[in-house]
């Protein structure tokens, strides 16, 4: 039994707690809002009073700010304790995802990044001397534009409430209508990362710790506005003490405790957002910039930005680098100084903010940027053009989406189709299942932006492992990895299958549907799942639609010849055959840096599964990480496969390099690959392969 347990002086279940053993925390930055919010949404699903223990300290488990004021740091040896009747399941499950990092995926700290100290010092750039003002990276990149400094306004509020009952009620009321603000925007996030970030907010407000801390004020007469914010104060305050850690992200915690609390204030107040209207090439200077803040800013003119607070780790940082924008944080207060419509040249790479450069310095950077445009936009002038080798093999270049919108933007980008679809966006960050009405139109609006001449792949849902669903009590094991993952959650819950399966085959004739099941390991799994949905096409009176099947196990590549006899198609998710293959997990902090979708061993499981298809004439697709990396782009069409599912991005680049390539010399590439010994070697000729490729 893998916890130890002490029994109180009371023979109720009840009254017996439950610790569990201690893990070594994985999460490179502790456990931040994102990762505190995963385990917290967890521990309350659970009746029992769940604490996380380290050494004689303990906090609430089901408290996101409790947590992230624990001040954890990677290797902390954490416990799970509970007292109550389902303490057994708590403390083994909570106990597991802990050691999985929370559903944190690995991988460089953004500390890391380059710190410069935060300075104003004069540059010479071509014999001028100009202020460049210091600070550190947060996402890379360069931008010349002009300064516009953003101020929030305050917000007024009285101390002195009404009836502590109806001061309760409008706390609960605002509380409620500002879950319905985050989950639309969480509906219409532009990426993953501002999804996660949202949910992270969802908890919080939810906060046990917040929410305890404003009724305690509404009790001794305080006003709803008061009480919340107060709590939400001394909260974030807690969190920013905590700046003699020398894990940065543990200061930069109390910036989402204050973006939460400003929501529902201004909600309680009825105070009204700030309208702000960014000029032409902004580049925003700001004390702070919160989640709430650049989330709002318009995109098609928001060129950086650079704040006083905030580090590398901070959501806002993580934000830009989604979009794709270099900013600066922790710059030093001078900078808020510079006038609204100043020239500035903003580099992330170099951590600084050039004021006034010369015209010699922007006409260099620009001459830099505009090449760097120039090649983007002859790729996309280009994109919506098929992918054709040189000796005239046509590669599909599809896009991996969550919605409608993601569709669009691949749509927009040169993709052919949707490769992809992860359907687990409709089942996740909620507490009942997704009826099928609520499936239907999701699915019809993705296949409604494609039309009917291009492929939607559909993957049914992929949680388990990873990614617990709340209302989906899969039983504790021991690897989950190795359990309850993928299609085995679907025939386990027949229910569950079918009615998205239904859901699915309503849009069939608004795009060409391809529907297929995620982590399959034997033919039986397959059959059971191609019968069922057969049994609902049959019910619905609909025509047989491509059915297909991830190849993510090892057994279903070696099994592929087997499996290409009943399946129509195969789509490799290279991001778990890599782990499987390799017996290394990628959320492992020791072993995710070797877990490299280009060692020789994974590469020829991606090989036996084309060959398994070509004899069966069915077509490979590869639809993880692999497909958005140019270097494995060439190596992936060496090896036979046809369709290519990536990220939005880098489509118009994959479409440019697939017609610079002749499919022969590829499938040299990949001959000569399958003979190596190590991912550095494949890396190394696959790198030299490329540079030929540019020439």
């Amino acid at each position: 039994m893998p916890w130890g347990h002490t029994k109180i002086a009371m023979e109720t279940a009840e009254f017996q707690v439950l610790t569990g053993e201690p893990v070594p925390l994985p999460n490179s930055a502790g456990l931040h809002a994102r990762p505190a919010a995963r385990f917290a949404a967890t521990a309350k699903t659970y009746q029992c009073t769940i604490e996380l223990v380290r050494g004689v300290d303990h906090v609430n488990a089901k408290s996101v700010v409790g947590i992230m004021g624990f001040g954890t740091q990677m290797g902390d040896p954490l416990q799970v304790r509970a007292r109550g009747v389902d303490a057994v399941e708590a403390v083994t499950v909570l106990t597991d995802l802990l050691r999985k990092g929370c559903g944190e995926e690995s991988g460089p700290s953004p500390v890391a990044l380059q710190e410069y100290p935060a300075q104003v010092v004069c540059a010479t750039h071509f014999g001028a001397t100009v202020p460049s003002f210091q600070g550190v990276c947060a996402a890379p990149g360069q931008a010349v534009g002009v300064v516009v400094q953003f101020r929030r306004a305050g917000i007024e509020v009285s101390e002195v409430g009404g009836s502590p009952s109806l001061e309760r009620l409008q706390l609960h009321a605002a509380l409620d209508q500002a879950r319905g603000q985050i989950e639309t925007l969480q509906s219409a996030a532009g990426s993953a990362v501002q999804a996660k970030i949202l949910e992270a907010h969802l908890e919080l407000l939810q906060d046990p710790g917040l929410i305890d801390g404003a009724l305690h004020g509404i009790a001794i007469g305080k006003s709803a506005a008061w009480a919340w914010q107060a709590a939400c104060t001394a909260s974030a305050q807690h969190l920013e003490s905590l700046s003699g850690s020398s894990n940065a992200t543990l200061r930069e915690r109390g910036n989402d405790v204050r973006d939460v609390g400003r929501r529902v204030l201004m909600l309680l107040t009825g105070a009204v957002p700030t309208s702000f209207e960014l000029p032409d090439n902004a580049i925003v200077v700001a004390q702070e910039l919160t989640p709430s803040d650049t989330g709002a800013f318009d995109r098609s003119k928001l060129l950086g930005f650079c704040t006083i607070s905030g580090g590398a780790t901070s959501h806002v940082a993580i934000l830009a680098r989604s979009f794709g924008i270099p900013a600066v944080c922790s710059m030093d207060p001078r900078a808020l100084q510079i006038r609204n419509g100043t020239r500035v040249m903003l580099d992330g790479d170099q951590a600084r903010l050039l004021s006034e450069p010369t015209d010699a310095e922007v006409s260099l950077v620009e001459q830099q940027l505009s090449r760097k445009a120039l090649v983007h936009a002859q790729q996309l002038a280009t994109a919506q053009s098929l992918a054709m080798t040189k000796d005239g093999y046509t590669i599909e270049v599809a896009v991996n989406v969550r919605n409608a919108q993601d569709a669009q933007e691949g749509i927009a980008n040169g993709a052919d189709g949707v490769g992809l679809l992860r359907s687990e966006f409709l089942f996740d960050n909620r507490d009942s299942e997704p009826l099928e009405e609520e499936q239907a139109k999701a699915y019809a609006a993705v296949a409604d932006a494609l039309g009917p001449q291009r492929c939607l792949v559909v993957r049914t849902l992929d949680v388990g492992g990873d990614k617990p669903l709340r209302y989906l009590p899969l039983p504790p094991e021991e690897n989950p990895f190795l359990g309850m993952r993928g299609v085995r959650v679907g025939l386990e819950y027949p229910n569950l299958l079918r009615t998205q399966l239904r859901a699915i085959l309503r849009t069939a004739g608004r795009a060409r549907l391809h529907i297929m099941f995620p982590m399959v390991a034997t033919l039986e799994e397959f059959r059971a799942a191609r019968n069922i949905l057969q049994e609902e096409q049959d019910r619905l009176g609909i025509a047989p639609v491509q059915v297909g099947l991830m190849i993510e196990i090892p057994s279903a590549a070696v099994m592929s010849s087997q499996f290409a006899k009943e399946a129509d198609f195969f789509s490799i998710g290279t991001n778990d055959l890599t782990q499987y293959t390799l017996a290394m997990d990628r959320g492992h902090p020791k072993l995710a840096g070797k877990t490299d979708g280009l060692h020789p061993a994974v590469l020829k499981m991606i090989a036996l599964t084309c060959e398994g298809a070509k004899t069966h004439g069915k077509w490979v697709g590869v639809c993880g990480s692999l497909a958005s990396d140019l270097l494995a782009v060439p190596v992936l069409m060496g090896l036979g496969v046809t369709e290519l599912s990536a990220s939005v991005p880098v489509i118009p680049a994959i479409k440019t390099l697939v017609r610079r390539v002749s499919l022969q010399e590829c499938q040299q590439l990949a001959f000569e690959v399958l003979e190596m010994g190590t991912a550095a070697q494949v890396r190394e000729r696959l790198t030299a392969f490329s540079k030929t490729i540019e020439e």
